[in-house]
C-alpha cells in the first residue's frame, strides 16, 4: 500500500521493517528518507534511509558502488561519521539505513548567514572544523582485521556532507564517493570525482590522492565559511577546475573581523596548492 509522505509525495518500502514518514532530499542517484525503524516488543528508532532512484536499480555499476558505500560505511564508528546500520533491497531498489541527524547541513547554515549579511564567528567556523576533522582523522587512520591501513579519503568533503544536529553534534556524511585500497573497483585515472569546487588540485589534475585531499577540500569550507561567498566557482564547470588547480586564494584578512594573520597562515597551509606543503593529517 502507497503511503502519503509528510510534505506531500507518495512512497513505499515492502520491507515491513521499515516506514517511510518524510522525503528529506532528493538528487540525481538517490533519495533520502525520514525513515521509523521498528524491531522486535514494540522498537521503533527514527533513522534516515538513503534508496537508489528506480531508474539506475538496473545499472551493475552504480549498484556495485552504491553497495561499496555502505559496506564502507558500516565499518566507521565514530561520534563525528554518520553511523550505517543496516543495507536492504525492497522493490528491486537497494536502500543504506543511516543514523538520523536531527538538524540541519553546513551548506544551509552557510547560505542563512549570508542572506542575513551576518558573519560566521570564528569560535563557531573553529569547532565545526575541529570535529570534522575528528571523523576524518578517524577514517583516515582506519586499518582492516590484519592492522594494514585501509588509506580511505573521503574525496567529497563539502558544505552539504557536514551535517550538525540541533545538539551541536558535527557529523561527517557520505563516504559515498570515498575509494579504499581494500576496494575492487578503482577509480580510472583523469576521471574527476566529487564536488567541482571542493577538489583538490591533485584530483583537478587527474593526479593520485590520499588524504590531504580530504584537508584540502575542509579547508576550502573553512574559507567559505570566514568568507561567505564561493571560493572556486566559474562559469563553466571546466573554468572551476581551472581554478581549483591554480589554487590562488585569496586573503580574508580585513574581509572577517575575527580573522588575523597567525590564523590565515593556518589556514592556507591546509589549502597549499602541493599536498606536502599541506598539514600532513587530519590529526595535525
Amino acid at each position: 500500500m502507497e503511503k502519503r509522505l509528510r510534505g506531500g509525495g507518495r512512497a513505499e518500502m515492502t520491507d515491513q521493517r521499515y516506514t517511510l514518514i518524510e522525503r528529506l532530499e532528493a538528487g540525481g542517484m538517490a533519495e533520502v528518507f525520514l525513515a521509523e525503524a521498528t524491531s522486535v516488543q514494540g522498537f521503533k528508532k527514527r533513522v534516515a534511509i538513503k534508496r537508489v532512484l528506480p531508474h539506475l536499480a538496473s545499472h551493475t555499476n552504480f549498484i556495485g558502488m552504491f553497495l561499496d558505500e555502505a559496506r564502507l560505511g558500516a565499518q566507521l564508528s565514530h561520534a563525528n561519521i554518520v553511523s550505517v546500520f543496516d543495507i536492504g533491497k525492497s522493490d528491486n531498489s537497494f536502500f543504506i539505513v543511516m543514523e538520523f541527524v536531527d538538524g540541519t547541513n553546513l551548506k544551509k547554515i552557510m547560505e542563512t548567514l549570508r542572506l542575513k549579511r551576518q558573519p560566521f564567528p570564528l569560535k563557531d567556523v573553529i569547532y565545526i572544523a575541529m570535529e570534522a576533522c575528528r571523523g576524518l582523522s578517524y577514517a583516515h587512520e582506519l586499518v582492516d582485521d590484519d592492522g594494514k591501513p585501509v588509506e580511505l579519503v573521503h574525496r567529497d568533503v563539502s558544505p552539504p556532507n557536514i551535517l550538525i544536529s540541533k545538539r551541536g553534534e558535527v557529523k561527517v556524511t557520505d563516504f559515498g564517493l570515498a575509494k579504499a585500497r581494500t576496494q575492487l573497483e578503482r577509480t580510472d585515472p583523469g576521471v574527476v570525482k566529487g564536488k567541482f569546487s571542493y577538489l583538490s588540485p591533485e584530483v583537478a589534475n587527474g593526479l593520485s590522492v590520499d588524504a590531504r585531499a580530504d584537508i584540502f577540500a575542509l579547508g576550502v569550507c573553512i574559507w567559505e565559511m570566514l568568507s561567505g561567498r564561493r571560493l572556486f566557482l566559474g562559469d563553466t564547470d571546466y573554468d572551476t577546475v581551472q581554478a581549483v588547480s591554480s589554487a590562488d586564494i585569496p586573503s580574508l584578512v580585513g574581509d572577517h573581523p575575527e580573522v588575523d594573520p597567525q590564523f590565515e597562515a593556518m589556514l592556507m597551509k591546509s589549502l597549499a596548492r602541493e599536498p606536502a606543503d599541506r598539514f600532513q593529517t587530519a590529526r595535525e
